[in-house]
């Protein structure tokens, strides 16, 4: 993949920039082309020279149809695929696939396919969260050594960024609704597909939703969020509670669990960094949630560049209520049949584990959407180099609430043959419910025992 030296040399001077502790926003002149030759996230407005990228078009919010449970049509639905990658034709693409895609081929060479679509561009935010973006990029800066966030409001501190650490900024904090619940499952199949599934209620909210927020005294928080195991039994009436902080360093995540059985509430220090996720069977962190969450400080984070890579989008499909959970989890990784791949620009940050540092893995590669600035893939190497776990996203834009997000993140590890797949909600009696309110005392450790009765 081609990396042009113009995104070098920002890559480059980024991590003069962090060396130097010099940490500014951008000026007024840089910040103008947001809406211009940028859209107001910070993508490249124009599509490619080749034509095979179009120029950004966002999706209507009555783009298609909403059902009574509020899952949405597929806008896209008539489309058929320009081609399928296999193992038999990979070769002919690796220069647009990650490793870890690479790698799926290799190691699934039978039934690993990614069936290419027309590209398009929709993803878009409310207009004041995009004027917010346009005021941090004059505005937001780095603190703590790049760990922490100064003057920062609503979503996309760096929208155009300097340094790999703002682009892995810009993922943490993007645009998600503000505010949502959601009825999700997660799926841990063995290497012969079988699997089992654990049910969460999710509730998340971030700071300026919530009803007694003072944007004079916004404090360090950056999102509240609460989930609730709900079957099996075995599991249900466990409770996750985390206050995520903006800098981590200075304050840590506070985190809590609440344990139905037991009926009390403990501290949870574990769920940061490489912390076992909630009942995943060992095969993902707590920073793997969500693509990628917490605190950047333990890794040195250099960008790369911009490249055009094939990354799952437009994920309806998978995402329809028609759909069973058999009809998507399989054998080594999901029906691929049911996604939906299209060619896009991404940025390439490379983190590399601090010296004298813990983490399970030593370095981890990703590539972030343009356009989102959601993770889309991140690669995951282990101490010895190896390449040991690949996560990718497939992206659903939710075009009648104005929010780009996840339909299902998949995490598959290439050592034992099994994977992760989580936020599926075909099967569920509502999709995501955006808008939700909520108060600080809602997220407070004595409120985990009245959401934890079963």
């Amino acid at each position: 993949m081609k990396i042009t030296k113009s995104l070098l040399h920002v890559g480059v001077l980024g991590l003069s920039l962090l060396a130097t502790g010099v940490m500014a926003a951008v000026s007024a002149d840089e910040a103008a082309k947001l809406g211009t030759s940028l859209t107001p996230m910070g993508a490249e407005m124009a599509g490619n020279a080749a034509g095979t990228i179009p120029a950004w078009k966002p999706l209507a919010t009555n783009a298609g149809t909403v059902d009574s449970k509020g899952f949405l049509s597929n806008p896209y639905g008539s489309e058929q695929p320009l081609f399928t990658i296999t193992a038999q034709n990979v070769e002919q693409y690796k220069d647009k696939l990650a490793p870890g895609q690479y790698a799926m081929f290799k190691r699934y060479p039978e039934t690993f396919k990614m069936p290419v679509y027309p590209s398009h561009r929709g993803a878009t935010v409310p207009a004041d969260v995009f004027a917010a973006i346009k005021r941090n990029a004059t505005s937001t800066n780095l603190v703590s050594g790049g760990n922490g966030l100064e003057n920062f409001e609503t979503a996309i501190p760096f929208p155009i960024p300097k340094s790999g650490v703002e682009v892995i900024w810009n993922h943490i904090t993007r645009y998600r609704g503000g505010s949502v619940t959601r009825l999700v499952t997660q799926a841990t199949p063995q290497a012969n597909g079988s699997y089992s599934l654990v049910y969460f209620q999710d509730q998340f909210v971030f700071r300026d939703k919530m009803k007694d927020y003072d944007p004079k005294n916004p404090g360090n928080i950056l999102f509240y969020f609460k989930q609730k195991v709900t079957a099996p039994a075995r599991l249900a009436g466990g409770v996750l509670l985390v206050h995520e902080t903006l800098d981590q360093v200075k304050e840590p995540r506070s985190a809590w669990v609440y344990n139905a059985g037991q009926r009390r509430v403990r501290r949870a220090p574990q769920v940061s960094y490489d912390g076992p996720g909630t009942a995943a069977d060992g095969l993902r962190t707590s920073d793997n949630l969500d693509m990628y969450n917490g605190a950047p400080d333990r890794y040195d984070w250099k960008l790369e560049g911009k490249k055009e890579m094939y990354i799952a989008s437009d994920s309806y499909k998978l995402d329809s209520p028609t759909l069973k959970y058999a009809d998507i989890i399989k054998a080594g990784h999901i029906n691929q049949d049911l996604a939906r791949y299209e060619l896009r620009r991404v940025w390439h940050v490379v983190a590399t584990l601090k010296e004298g540092q813990r983490h399970i893995y030593a370095k981890r590669d990703f590539y972030i959407d343009e356009d989102t600035w959601q993770a889309a893939v991140i690669d995951h190497y282990d101490g010895r180099g190896q390449l040991w776990r690949v996560a990718e996203a497939h992206a659903e834009n939710y075009y009648d609430k104005q929010v780009p997000w996840y339909a299902l993140e998949t995490l598959y590890d290439l050592q034992s043959g099994r994977y992760l797949a989580l936020g599926m909600k075909n099967e569920e009696k509502q999709a995501y419910d955006f808008g939700f309110t909520a108060t600080t005392s809602d997220f407070t450790p004595a409120a985990l025992r009245q959401d934890g009765v079963r």
